[in-house]
């Protein structure tokens, strides 16, 4: 297991956790975290013993974006950054990375600016009861965009737009946030976010980890083509499965009441 400096790693069971841990910071992602990210989601996606990953925050906030401490006095700025940026060359979160195993972003506190990458980018998001949502980029000078942009395909435009333009001066509940479709479930008491997390992960855990991640890339590849495109991609990941040992085994223990045994995802 790698040791990170600003992340932690976790395995309870079938569940992998990826832990933002610079809570002084509130979890703030400054130039070493970014780099961490991309390993460490390809560490957990490479675990065969982890079918399902939960990513969450240690401390008030789950990730409050770019470290702005950083930005205004290392003398580099965001510019480090451009490159990869404008060759949308990125690596910072599951998408990115092309992890193929359910992703459930838990959010605990505060979520902020680029916080909402890995909003948009997960499978399932839920939040605390006290969790609190707002976009700070235009009240320090940025562009909102790539992770607005995804969430554009999850929730009301408008709702994005509000966000966006509000930055610092309003901030959305989580219980809104359900209402708007970001999240998925509030859990209150806010103590047992974790504990929840790990219960919708365990339940998910009990499924078919090929077929799985077969239908994790037809329905997120739904979200990048039209509507027969995006049906023939998921045609072709459905015949994809058809002779697996998971499509004989499900019926099978279906047929014996009894749980199956599911192939490990290679």
């Amino acid at each position: 297991m790698t040791t990170y400096e600003h992340l932690v790693i976790e395995r309870h069971g079938p569940v992998g956790w990826l832990i933002n841990n610079r809570p002084d910071q509130l979890n703030a992602m400054n130039s070493a975290m970014r780099d961490e990210f991309a390993l460490a989601w390809r560490e957990l996606d490479d675990d065969p013993d982890v079918r399902v990953i939960v990513h969450t925050g240690n401390g008030r906030a789950f990730q409050t974006g770019a470290d702005v401490s950083e930005v205004a006095t290392d003398g580099l700025g965001m510019e480090r950054y451009r490159e990869s940026v404008e060759q949308f060359d990125l690596h910072f979160t599951a998408w990115h990375q092309q992890v193929w195993k359910p992703v459930i972003t838990a959010v605990n506190g505060l979520c902020a600016g680029g916080a909402f990458h890995w909003v948009a980018d997960a499978d399932i998001v839920i939040a605390a009861s006290d969790a609190q949502f707002f976009d700070p980029h235009v009240s320090v000078g940025q562009v909102v965009a790539i992770e607005a942009i995804g969430l554009m395909r999850k929730m009301p435009a408008e709702a994005v737009m509000r966000m966006a333009f509000m930055g610092k001066y309003e901030r959305m509940s989580a219980a809104r946030a359900l209402a708007l479709g970001m999240i998925s479930e509030v859990v209150d008491p806010p103590e047992r976010l974790r504990e929840r997390a790990q219960e919708l992960a365990e339940l998910i855990a009990r499924n078919s980890p090929a077929a799985m991640a077969a239908t994790k890339k037809a329905l997120w590849a739904a979200l990048e083509y039209g509507l027969t495109d995006a049906c023939k991609v998921g045609a072709g990941h459905l015949v994809g499965m058809w002779g697996h040992p998971d499509q004989d085994e499900g019926p099978r223990a279906f047929a014996e009441k009894r749980d199956p045994v599911w192939q490990p995802l290679t």
